[in-house]
């Protein structure tokens, strides 16, 4: 199953394409933060790297020689300007990274994912479309990499899977797709389970989504810190697959 990860400011048109293009693969989004960017390399594995340079000032050119040097089987294709690719030219030098100006249409998009993965685009289109997939939608936030790993490998053939690797990001991923449940670490850096938790229940939109801690802190002062804010369950590390599962269905309110 291919996958695709976009990497970039999140816009309108950004989320355009991630919508369109998952008709037909798998696709996950992360922030241009270099660190969050090459850690959802590792936990997601993608067959190809899609890169939107707006903002490429913003960008650490760390992400783009780290791509090279550590992930070059992955092929990477950049969407910008001339203008905004001029300062990383010297990456397409080897044949990974390919560019697209933009403006440009997502099928176009859709036909330079094909020809780098060596894919019939006419095959492509006639599978049943990733868009239909009618399973829950899971988020699991945890800044481990190998615990995202691990869930989302236990998870994955009963659920669509989500991952982030901050509370921040998972809010970025609960605003372009609202999931059904979210797995949600306590110990993070920066934004902690207790506040990601809080900005959720403090929007409107999103607060009613069933939210299970999944964490190695079984204190009861963490534990009744959270409690007001209505988890909807509170599992300690390392997860057992059973025990998650049944977890989720009784969040989702079907009983196993």
């Amino acid at each position: 199953m291919n996958k695709i990860l976009i990497i970039g400011k999140l816009n309108s048109l950004l989320k355009d394409l991630g919508e369109y293009l998952q008709h037909y693969f798998r696709v996950q989004y992360s922030v241009e933060n270099t660190n969050q960017a090459l850690g959802m390399i590792k936990v997601f594995e993608p067959s190809i790297v899609i890169i939107s340079l707006v903002g490429i000032y913003d960008i650490d050119k760390e992400l783009f020689l780290t791509l090279r040097h550590d992930f070059k089987q992955i092929p990477v294709i950049t969407i910008g300007t001339e203008s905004e690719r001029k300062d990383i030219l010297s990456y397409y030098d080897e044949g990974q990274f390919s560019h697209l100006i933009r403006p440009i249409d997502n099928a176009d998009v859709l036909d330079e994912v094909c020809r780098r993965l060596s894919i019939e685009k006419k095959r492509l289109q006639a599978q049943p479309s990733f868009a239909h997939d009618d399973r829950k939608t899971v988020l699991v936030v945890d800044d481990n990499a190998a615990v995202l790993r691990g869930i989302k490998a236990m998870l994955e053939d009963r659920y669509t899977v989500m991952l982030a690797n901050s509370g921040m990001q998972a809010l970025k991923s609960i605003g372009k797709k609202h999931p059904d449940v979210i797995l949600l670490d306590y110990e993070m850096p920066i934004c902690d389970g207790r506040q990601t938790l809080e900005m959720i229940r403090a929007d409107e939109e999103i607060s009613d989504i069933p939210v299970i801690f999944l964490t190695g802190v079984n204190s009861r002062e963490h534990i009744e810190a959270v409690i007001k804010l209505k988890p909807a369950g509170y599992l300690l590390k390392p997860a057992v697959a059973d025990k998650l599962i049944a977890n989720i269905e009784k969040a989702l309110g079907n009983v196993l």
